[in-house]
């Protein structure tokens, strides 16, 4: 006999959880501010606003500038992000993962500071999409750490924030959750250090998908 399920919505943030993106992501920026003529910020600072949506990054890397200036990195960041883009892999283990959560009949969600484009062209280009049932971006709603992502998905499948789970490797997922409400579950192995991570309540700090996949068949 199958034990009870913990949750029944468990959603999973992009860039540095499932994807291993996180030095492309941090690499683009440091360049896209050269190309801007602004000061080029450290790996490690370009790293920390990576969850954020895109503006609320670029604007926390160089305080001060225009909006006009951020235009024109953004500009920049999509250009030397999509040239990479398609060798980006997901990290080893979690399509299994993925499908072992679907096959268990678990609702899985997506809530990303990617772009909707982004997402999508990342799912379809991964063949992932199948396998959740919602998703949402920083162009669908307020980006992290506000709520609003977790609360439009729990309200979209009617499940109350106890029995949902935020994975994510960034302080602002484990902030949203806890501004949600929902359950969360840290992962060390993306963009933040494990020092950030441990500031925020979450069930536990899992050190990589094996791991967290041991995790959630024991606990969720």
């Amino acid at each position: 006999m199958s034990r009870a399920k913990n949750f029944d919505l468990i959603v999973f943030d992009w860039d540095g959880t499932l994807m291993d993106s996180a030095a492309t992501i941090a690499v683009s920026l440091q360049a896209a501010y050269a190309d801007a003529g602004l000061p080029v910020p450290a790996r490690s600072d370009a790293q920390e606003v990576i969850g954020l949506g895109l503006f609320e990054g670029l604007a926390r890397l160089a305080p001060g500038a225009s909006r006009e200036k951020l235009e024109e990195v953004a500009h920049h960041y999509r250009l030397h992000y999509l040239r990479g883009d398609q060798e980006i892999a997901m990290f080893d283990g979690v399509a299994d993962l993925l499908q072992r959560l679907y096959d268990q009949g678990f609702l899985l969600g997506v809530a990303t500071g990617k772009s909707r484009r982004g997402l999508d062209r990342s799912l379809l280009g991964h063949e992932l999409g199948a396998l959740f049932h919602a998703t949402r971006t920083a162009d669908d709603c307020h980006p992290k750490p506000h709520p609003a992502m977790l609360l439009e998905l729990m309200d979209t499948f009617g499940v109350a924030p106890e029995r949902t789970l935020m994975v994510g490797d960034t302080s602002f997922d484990l902030e949203m959750a806890a501004n949600a409400g929902t359950r969360a579950l840290g992962v060390t192995y993306g963009a933040h250090a494990r020092e950030a991570l441990e500031r925020l309540p979450s069930l536990a700090l899992l050190d990589s998908v094996p791991a967290l996949a041991a995790w959630l068949s024991t606990h969720a």
